[in-house]
């Protein structure tokens, strides 16, 4: 594994409070990525400096300390603009990469389907393109003259020319992704297929209680973050004899990068159209609420109807203590307590699923 040094930078008090957490998620998405985080360092500030996000004392002490750890790759948790990134990579002589960077190298190293891997480059190229076009801007400043035109700016041109050509074909693809997948969910209409899809904030443990409920097929399951990429579908057998389709989708990450939520809007459109939303949130998981919050920040953005969502609690078996489920149960009184791993509580479920659809079928 790459040995990596993992930055955390908070501002405001509420950053402050949530740094440590922060650097939780930062570790896993690092070690999701393949990086051995051999050190850290949470750094407070006022407002980003321009040249490089934090002040240069606190850039001279990570840089020594990054130095010392002997590390390939410095992680922020922020977004670096491009010029911050070429500043810090300069002085520190080693990779720099900003959390959208991090996670569009997870989404490169999961997408498995053809249309994963399509959505995946496009938001590659999103977040490539203004980089490209900041270093021709930086370059043309410079004026004519000698030494101000030639292969470099031409390269330059050259490859703007090509992400754009590049990304208005993938969106054209997308755009056929989009109209395959309606018709698939017209077809399954007509053959009255009632459709639940899963979601919540990465590692939750949707694709484990997926595997529970269908009993069939098993999907991929990794104690990884965005393990999963690609929507999976799999009929659940109910008590009555019919059976519902279930479908796994992307899990979600706070501010999550504008480029994914771009290139994904064909795979989150499932979501949307969906007769009925099973939100899975980790019980055991100690910043439970904030992940909670932030998942239907998100579906609410989406446009999804609060009448549509139902709150499964999973991994209740890891929960510390009573306590704990008690204080979960009094903020979100119908939540439903799970274990997909131990495949407890997937009565209730498949209960809960019969009674809202039946609900929604007679509105």
């Amino acid at each position: 594994m790459e040995r990596v040094f993992l930055v955390v930078i908070a501002r405001k008090n509420f950053e402050r409070l949530r740094a440590p957490a922060q650097m939780e998620e930062l570790t896993e998405l690092a070690h999701t990525c393949g990086g051995n985080a051999v050190g850290t360092r949470i750094c407070y500030i006022e407002k980003p400096n321009s040249n490089f996000y934090m002040g240069k004392g606190q850039v001279e002490q990570v840089k020594l300390a990054a130095l010392q750890s002997k590390v390939r790759s410095v992680i922020f948790n922020v977004d670096l603009s491009p010029t911050q990134t070429r500043n810090l990579e300069n002085l520190f002589k080693v990779k720099i990469l900003d959390r959208t960077r991090l996670i569009l190298d997870i989404f490169s190293r999961h997408a498995r389907s053809s249309d994963g891997k399509i959505q995946v480059e496009l938001a590659q190229l999103i977040y490539l393109k203004p980089r490209l076009s900041q270093l021709w801007e930086e370059f043309s400043r410079l004026g004519g003259g000698i030494g101000t035109r030639g292969p470099g700016e031409q390269k330059l041109e050259i490859d703007r020319r090509r992400i754009t050509t590049r990304i208005a074909k993938l969106k054209d693809q997308l755009e056929d992704l989009r109209t395959h997948r309606h018709l698939v969910r017209e077809s399954r209409k007509r053959k009255q297929f009632e459709i639940v899809a899963i979601v919540g904030y990465t590692n939750a443990g949707k694709s484990t209680l997926l595997n529970a409920l269908s009993e069939g097929d098993r999907v991929l399951v990794q104690d990884k973050m965005f393990a999963t990429l690609d929507p999976t579908t799999r009929r659940i057998p109910m008590d009555d004899g019919s059976q519902v389709l279930v479908t796994d989708t992307v899990g979600f990450i706070e501010n999550l990068p504008s480029q994914l939520m771009e290139a994904f809007k064909a795979t989150l459109e499932e979501i949307k159209e969906a007769d009925l939303i099973m939100h899975v949130m980790d019980v055991s998981d100690d910043d439970v609420e904030r992940k909670f919050n932030v998942t239907q920040k998100i579906l609410l953005d989406l446009g999804v109807v609060e009448d549509q969502v139902f709150l499964v609690g999973n991994k209740v078996d890891l929960c510390a203590t009573v306590e704990r489920k008690e204080n979960i149960h009094k903020k979100h009184h119908h939540v439903l307590f799970v274990s997909a791993l131990n495949k407890t509580g997937l009565d209730a479920v498949k209960n809960e699923i019969k009674k809202r659809l039946a609900r929604a079928f007679e509105s």
